[in-house]
């Protein structure tokens, strides 16, 4: 009888290291997050390694006391990769590895070898090589040492060792072709956000750091089946589901990709057309984990990136999701100041979601206006436009045709005057 043999993908071993300034950032809460990211990339961590200092070495990330340290705990903890919790320069990668003697990667390396193992759409692959080949066309110089050392593991995903070792012409010539593929997709985009807007159905962005329930909320209520996990960026494409309401308004949800702190700007270029959908949406559903204990900056992250997106004149309801995962002892009177409205509620456990719609039918009705009008019988095909987009609040057949009071969108009242 043959034998068989079951082979697993060997998980590497990282040790995290991160540089302290005396600008009072959260160390502990960043590495936190970076082993986080290292766990979804395929990473065990087995050590970390801080250092205070007033600037990052130019040289080496750290010092050469702290590389020294690190040597050491290289050897007795056995690992494979250090992870450094900021971007580094192809000098310092190539300085450090040369000191170590294993593989070196920063935190948008680790992010966007994340996204390459997550995309599952033409666009987000597009989109993630994209980001990835203009990340390594601006650092190629000082970089062909340390790739020709990577192997495989982390940082190694996406176009592929093949692509990495490209000259710059070649990186160029392919970032070239991506972004003319990317306008079509673009294009493609925006028709679809044009016939929405032409529907007049309005559109809800769910937004949130990555990880704070998103697709789970989006699958609730719309009982949809958008892949949800316990994982940063499960989802990276986004999603639009409808959902009717009890009054029989229709509205659309679309989930976003989460946002993360120091969110590679490369992705940030790449990914954003998707990111704007929060920019063409009528309201913001900001999602947040309120089990996490660093969600006051979670949300100040998320608040960052729609400032950079130009998102800034959108009603906003925040939603304080996982709320079953807060122990009794731990609640608090929750409060976003940049919000309109703020809800608890647990996506999974469906509680707080009956108050979440109907704040979020206010919200949206507060951009409709009043309408009173008699419709001659031959229009009245007009009357689903409003029983599909408004509300229909009287209804009277007359001699002179049918008398209406009703609340509709702006955009609608055009078309039924």
């Amino acid at each position: 009888m043959a034998e068989t043999f079951e082979t697993l993908e060997k998980r590497e071993r990282a040790i995290l290291v991160a540089v302290e300034f005396n600008d009072e950032t959260d160390v502990e809460c960043s590495l936190n997050e970076l082993e986080e990211l290292a766990e979804t990339a395929g990473a065990d961590t087995v050590g970390r390694l801080i250092q205070k200092r007033e600037a990052v070495h130019p040289g080496t990330y750290i010092g050469k006391g702290k590389i020294e340290e690190l040597q050491e705990l290289i050897y007795r903890l056995r690992a494979d990769v250090i992870v450094c919790d900021d971007e580094l320069s192809p000098a310092q990668i190539g300085n450090l590895q040369e000191e170590l003697q294993v593989k070196v990667i920063d935190r948008t390396v680790m992010i966007l070898d994340i996204f390459a193992a997550h995309a599952r759409t033409s666009e987000g692959k597009l989109q993630v090589e994209l980001a990835q080949l203009r990340y390594r066309a601006s650092r190629l110089v000082g970089l062909r040492q340390s790739l020709s050392r990577l192997g495989g593991g982390i940082g190694t995903r996406g176009p592929g060792e093949k692509k990495l070792e490209m000259d710059r012409r070649l990186i160029k010539e392919r970032i070239s072709i991506l972004n003319r593929q990317l306008k079509e997709v673009v294009k493609n985009r925006e028709t679809m956000r044009r016939q929405r807007t032409r529907s007049a159905a309005p559109t809800v962005a769910i937004v949130g750091y990555t990880n704070a329930g998103k697709s789970t909320l989006l699958n609730t209520l719309t009982e949809s089946n958008v892949l949800e996990e316990d994982k940063l960026f499960a989802t990276l494409d986004p999603t639009t589901r409808g959902l009717t309401l009890a009054d029989g308004q229709k509205i659309l949800f679309t989930d976003t990709v989460g946002f993360i702190s120091k969110l590679p700007h490369t992705l940030i270029q790449a990914f954003r057309s998707t990111l704007e959908e929060a920019k063409y949406a009528d309201m913001i559903l900001h999602v947040v984990d309120a089990s996490n204990p660093d969600y006051d900056m979670q949300m100040e992250v998320v608040y960052d990136t729609l400032r950079e997106l130009g998102v800034g004149d959108k009603p906003v309801l925040t939603a304080f999701n996982k709320m079953d995962l807060v122990k009794p002892e731990e609640k608090e009177d929750w409060k976003d100041l940049k919000s309109d409205v703020v809800l608890q509620i647990s996506a999974k456990k469906k509680i707080g979601l009956e108050a979440l719609l109907e704040q979020i039918e206010k919200l949206l009705k507060a951009g409709f206006v009043k309408i009173e009008k008699v419709f001659p019988y031959e229009e009245a095909g007009k009357l689903q436009l409003i029983r599909q987009y408004g509300k229909l609040e009287t209804e009277e057949y007359r001699e002179d045709g049918i008398y209406i009071l009703a609340s509709v969108p702006g955009e609608i009242e055009g078309r039924l005057r």
